[in-house]
């Protein structure tokens, strides 16, 4: 049997399969809320066959969100809302997740398609908070730099937002560490260069990373599973580490965490990254086998058997795709044809699954 269609059990949870849709930012929000745009996107995503669709990085505070249409949970409205999409990835099988996060200095941001760069308070923007008072580059509005109470009510917010998650019904809770923003920011010696007790030392580095998963899996129930991402490396010489990744990911495990996802960057505009496919899988490889616990392997993953050769290999135990499903949100039905894997089609679409071929075959 296909590893990649084999169903993933994370404490009283089973997964389907070991495919998940990744967050991905839409930039199509209005005060954090969902809409229309949202339900279609991840509800299509569901009916195309992924085990877990997890929501784009969901801001536990206002001035956390990453950009101004981005979604938040911070009240009621957003959480039923995002009730509502959350029952529709439930009819079609799939789990739904999400993913909390600060974006911290990288916050009140331009949709790409919009510039680059901060989004200035008079056109709607905000100064961001950080771990030090650090702007990510040039042209970006130098953060406030966060004391300790200021710490201590974003942990608090992390746990309100994990409270309104679990009442919409989402059965996965990934708290987001990576790609640049609060929580990498204080892991990284590059953006904290703080005195006290959340800087300076590996130890004082990782402190909020696993108060907030400590806050977490404390509100969790027990059978569900609490994912973390990181960015496994900066890409800069002097910054966060695949070593300090690895021993992140063993505490991290000691607290109860599920899964580590393993991305990579993010912080710094100075990183050179080694593109092509698969490159992060390494990450995700070496974790899993020095920290001992599941991780997912997220970056140009393309390819079905590409998909499972990972998985079959032992890099990892799930795999996260993004921007190929963008260009084809039925991937893992695709995946699953040309896999030999028997899974369920929607039923109002099952005519279409009867000889179904390759989509790049048949465009060949």
């Amino acid at each position: 049997m296909s590893r990649l269609f084999q169903p993933l059990k994370l404490r009283g949870l089973t997964l389907p399969n070991r495919i998940a849709v990744s967050p991905m930012c839409q930039y199509q929000a209005q005060d954090g809320l969902v809409n229309d745009w949202h339900l279609v996107h991840l509800g299509g995503l569901a009916q195309g066959g992924a085990g877990l669709v997890m929501t784009e990085a969901t801001a536990v505070l206002p001035e956390g969100r990453i950009s101004p249409e981005d979604l938040g949970l911070w009240n009621l409205a957003q959480a039923e809302g995002l009730a509502r999409i959350v029952h529709f990835i439930k009819a079609q099988g799939a789990v739904p997740g999400i993913q909390l996060a600060h974006a911290g200095r990288k916050a009140s941001a331009f949709a790409p398609w919009r510039g680059s760069g901060s989004v200035l308070p008079a056109a709607g923007g905000w100064t961001p908070v950080a771990p030090s008072a650090l702007p990510f580059d040039t042209g970006w509005t130098v953060p406030t730099a966060l004391d300790e109470a200021g710490i201590l009510a974003i942990i608090e917010a992390f746990m309100d937002a994990a409270r309104k998650a679990l009442a919409a019904g989402f059965r996965v809770i990934e708290v987001h560490a990576a790609h640049g923003y609060l929580l990498h920011q204080f892991l990284s010696p590059l953006s904290n260069q703080r005195k006290d007790a959340y800087g300076g030392s590996f130890e004082n580095r990782t402190r909020l990373v696993r108060e907030t998963v400590s806050a977490l899996r404390n509100i969790l129930p027990e059978e569900l599973p609490l994912f973390v991402r990181i960015s496994a490396t900066d890409w800069v010489e002097d910054g966060w580490d695949l070593d300090q990744s690895v021993a992140l990911a063993a505490e991290l495990a000691a607290l109860g965490v599920d899964l580590v996802d393993c991305s990579s960057g993010g912080l710094s505009p100075h990183q050179k990254i080694p593109l092509g496919p698969g490159y992060q899988v390494p990450f995700a490889a070496r974790i899993r086998a020095e920290a001992g616990l599941p991780t997912g392997a997220v970056g140009l993953i393309t390819d079905p058997h590409q998909a499972e050769q990972i998985l079959a290999e032992g890099s990892a135990d799930m795999v996260l795709l993004a921007r190929e499903l963008l260009r084809d949100p039925r991937w893992p039905l695709r995946a699953a044809h040309v896999l030999g894997a028997e899974v369920p089609w929607p039923a109002s679409y099952a005519r279409a699954a009867k000889g179904s071929v390759p989509l790049r075959q048949a465009l060949d």
